[in-house]
């Protein structure tokens, strides 16, 4: 009665004066504010975990139980939102079912945090409560007549609040992109054009970027100049109006997913619905590939990849799942299987695991107040998680009873979701960022390059994968060689299918299989091709060819050859088998190979022996200056252009990544456009220093080798381990040429005191750990795992299952990890 009414307004005044002073620091989250409620920022505590989720009313951070005391002692503030979720067993009876009441009203999680397991048969109750810190004083929630207004809508806006990794939506003045009225009717031209998958130039001047196919009759035309620099002179506006061939799609935006497509009738984006035919008139046939496989046939073309899945995954094995520190899974959020099995391998290193999870407690207490944005707290978090064995337990009785009454095969899974180390190693790169499959190779190299970035001391955990390669040029004609040294992390092994000892065997499936096409007959069985490690070995040590070598013994162009060798041997050597390749078809192949990999492995007859007795050095002389009267290009190394051009990279963009890094191949190149890709300029045509239009004619050679080097060419040079003003000081005196600069850095050991990078060295003596493998036709789909050799036994990581291994498969591996054998 009047004595309950009483009661309330006093608890209700109690309350409301309790909050007023955090009033100030409660925040209402706006449009752009990442509100962190399904993950803590230092451990992969949730909503689900046992003490629920602490999510901060000032700054939006999540924290776990163990952990928010620590976010209070260093930012002060006091006012969280405790998050609690209790997932429970639908109760079933004669009704069909009675789902469990939620006290709240909503489920707040965001989606990403529902189970793997069949979500049919559980339900969610949620508990919101408001906590005062240091206290742990707590108000239930909702309490909308006891509190003041301002925390009661921030609460509501928290819970209704985003997921902070999701993209966020179209603006509303977004036009959706409308499917072309000419699609349908498009009559295309038997002009017998064929289109290949590189080199293209528009057919009326020079120009290689911005071009567009029309889709009637096959011309490359260039487009208008955009804003966004990439260039062109109207050409194939001018063929439309010409022609009035409506359709024209532009040629490197071509993809599996699909191309951008524009109508000069409609003078607008559109959305061409058989795109797939009309490409394929010209023989691209990208977007069929990719429509196979979903086609439901059986047998054939999807034979060989089925296989490869059944073997490398161990299927049809009882694999016998394992538990504990070390043998933490990882979950896959969509294709991110590539993060997974290269993060496994990484954290199973005795390097890594000191520099992130020994210094566990240090990261985290000089963490930045945004935590989530922080490498160094997001490895130590994951690296944890791993090690730690707390998501890693086995299934208590009740569990493995339940699973045998519902008839699961797989226990419900354990193992941590990475979204939030996904979202910071992605941060700006426009692969990594999305959702589809990548090449494990390129994440290993970008992760590499993260951490040697942070890392504060003179030691970075990735000095264990850098050695320094010996690279020996000869000039033909002359005789004379250079050697010439540059860091590495990864020996890429060539495989010569031709050398396959299966190849009569492989000769054969080729003549039934073009029978079986001939004749509209089910093809044959397919056939791996074996090579031998011994032969892929041999030809990684060939000499090479070497593309418009200048000789400084001729002072002229020449036939020059390179050879390769380790000057140093890492502590760990990372092999990858060269398995992918582009294909006529636009697709990036891989080759159905077997390579037996050794356990262990001997390369010391690999190590380089610098300048042998009886050799002639090439002179130390620069290619000549360019000039106004002697307006050359420069020479750029069209082969390694190419190879990034087939990647979707803008050609301009490719040239100049090769020229930066000094005709030192596709990877190094590869490296610079990771770094510069974000610049207004990244797609402009090459300027060069020295070119007639940067080159008053009264400039003089001591003032050119004076001038201040480019700056992308110094960030080569320094990302490599070298001091800054010593790289600037190697460009200066060889005439900005990388690849000169660093072996000007090895001769001149005095200069600028320590010279040489991070490097470690011993004998070139290894055995084989842990490896990672691709299923799949391309980089651009299937599904990765890794093998680890732990405790003496082989354990197969796929995704969040942990299981030993039976048969690992290492002759069918991707990227073998190999660890130094004592001396």
């Amino acid at each position: 009665g009047p004595r309950c009414g009483a009661l309330f307004g006093i608890r209700s005044k109690c309350l409301y004066n309790l909050m007023v002073p955090y009033m100030p620091t409660i925040r209402v989250p706006r449009t752009g504010d990442r509100v962190f409620k399904s993950e803590c920022a230092f451990s992969y505590d949730t909503p689900e975990s046992e003490g629920g989720l602490y999510v901060c009313m000032n700054t939006f951070l999540g924290f776990g139980r163990e952990h928010v005391e620590r976010h209070y002692r260093k930012t002060g503030q006091s006012v969280y939102l405790h998050l609690k979720r209790t997932v429970k067993e639908k109760a079933t009876n004669a009704a069909g079912g009675a789902a469990p009441r939620r006290r709240n009203g909503k489920v707040f999680l965001d989606i990403e945090l529902n189970r793997d397991f069949n979500g049919d048969d559980y339900d969610y109750e949620d508990e919101a409560r408001l906590v005062l810190l240091p206290q742990h004083f707590e108000i239930p929630l909702p309490n909308i007549e006891e509190l003041p207004a301002l925390v009661t809508i921030a609460c509501d806006a928290m819970l209704n609040a985003p997921s902070p990794y999701r993209k966020p939506e179209p603006l509303p003045w977004d036009d959706e992109i409308q499917v072309s009225k000419h699609s349908r009717g498009l009559l295309q031209q038997d002009s017998g054009v064929r289109i290949p998958p590189s080199g293209w130039k528009c057919s009326r001047c020079e120009m290689r970027e911005n071009l567009w196919l029309n889709l009637t009759d096959g011309a490359v035309l260039c487009g208008k100049w955009f804003f966004d620099g990439t260039g062109g002179n109207g050409h194939a506006l001018e063929h439309y109006r010409e022609t009035g061939f409506p359709l024209a799609v532009k040629l490197d935006t071509i993809t599996p997913d699909g191309a951008d497509v524009y109508s000069f009738d409609e003078e607008e984006a559109v959305v061409d619905p058989r795109l797939a035919d009309h490409l394929a008139h010209f023989g691209i046939d990208v977007l069929q590939k990719k429509k196979k496989p979903e086609s439901g046939r059986t047998g054939g073309e999807l034979q060989p990849h089925l296989s490869e899945w059944e073997l490398v995954q161990e299927s049809g094995r009882k694999l016998k799942a394992v538990y504990g520190s070390g043998y933490t899974g990882i979950k896959n959020l969509g294709n991110s299987s590539y993060l997974g099995a290269t993060m496994q391998v990484l954290f199973s290193i005795p390097e890594f695991q000191r520099a992130y999870v020994g210094n566990l407690q240090r990261i985290f207490d000089y963490s930045p107040l945004d935590p989530t944005r922080d490498f160094h707290t997001q490895m130590a978090k994951l690296g944890h998680a791993l090690l730690s064995g707390q998501h890693s337990k086995p299934p208590v009785k009740s569990e493995l009873i339940e699973q045998v009454v519902k008839g699961d095969r797989d226990p419900r899974p354990t193992g941590v979701s990475p979204r939030m180390f996904k979202a910071l190693i992605g941060a700006e790169h426009p692969e990594f960022s999305s959702n589809r499959q990548q090449d494990a190779l390129q994440f290993l190299r970008h992760l590499v390059s993260i951490v040697e970035r942070n890392s504060a001391s003179p030691e970075s955990p990735a000095d264990v994968f850098r050695f320094l390669v010996e690279e020996r040029t000869q000039c033909c004609q002359s005789g004379k060689v250079r050697y010439a040294q540059r860091p590495d992390h990864i020996m890429q092994l060539p495989v010569p299918v031709e050398a396959a000892t299966n190849r009569e065997e492989l000769l054969e499936y080729e003549v039934r299989k073009r029978e079986a096409e001939e004749n509209r007959m089910p093809p044959p069985p397919p056939v791996r091709a074996r090579v031998p490690f011994t032969v892929c070995l041999q030809a990684f040590t060939e000499p090479e060819n070497v593309p418009d070598f200048w000789s400084s013994a001729l002072q002229a162009k020449s036939a020059g050859i390179k050879t390769s060798r380790f000057a140093t041997f890492p502590d760990y050597l990372v092999v990858q088998i060269k398995k992918f390749s582009f294909g006529v078809d636009w697709i990036p192949k891989k080759l159905d190979v077997s390579v037996e990999m050794p356990d262990f492995l001997d390369l010391s007859r690999l190590r380089g022996t610098g300048l042998q007795a009886g050799e002639e050095v090439l002179p130390d002389l620069a290619p000549p200056i360019i000039t106004p009267e002697d307006p050359i290009a420069p020479e750029i190394d069209e082969s390694s252009v190419m190879q990034l051009a087939e990647m979707g990279f803008p050609l301009e963009a490719c040239r100049k990544a090769v020229y930066y890094t000094g005709n030192m191949g596709a990877e190094m190149a590869f490296s610079w456009i990771l770094a510069h890709m974000e610049e207004p300029d990244f797609a402009e045509p090459l300027a060069v220093s020295g070119s007639a239009q940067d080159n008053p004619p009264t400039r003089t050679l001591a003032s050119f080798l004076a001038s201040q080097p480019p700056e992308e060419s110094v960030a080569i040079v320094t990302s490599m381990g070298f001091p800054r003003q010593l790289a600037i000081q190697a460009l200066q005196a060889t005439n900005n040429n990388l690849e000169r600069a660093l072996d000007w850095i090895f001769t001149h050991p005095d200069e600028e005191g320590e010279s040489t990078p991070r490097v470690k060295d011993g004998p070139g003596r290894y055995e084989l750990f842990a490896f990672i493998s691709h299923m799949g036709p391309s980089t651009m789909s299937g599904h990765y795992v890794c093998h680890i050799k732990k405790e003496g036994r082989w354990v197969i990581y796929n995704d969040h299952k942990v299981c030993l291994s039976e048969k690992p498969p290492k002759n069918l591996g991707y990227i073998y990890f190999y660890q130094r054998l004592p001396s």
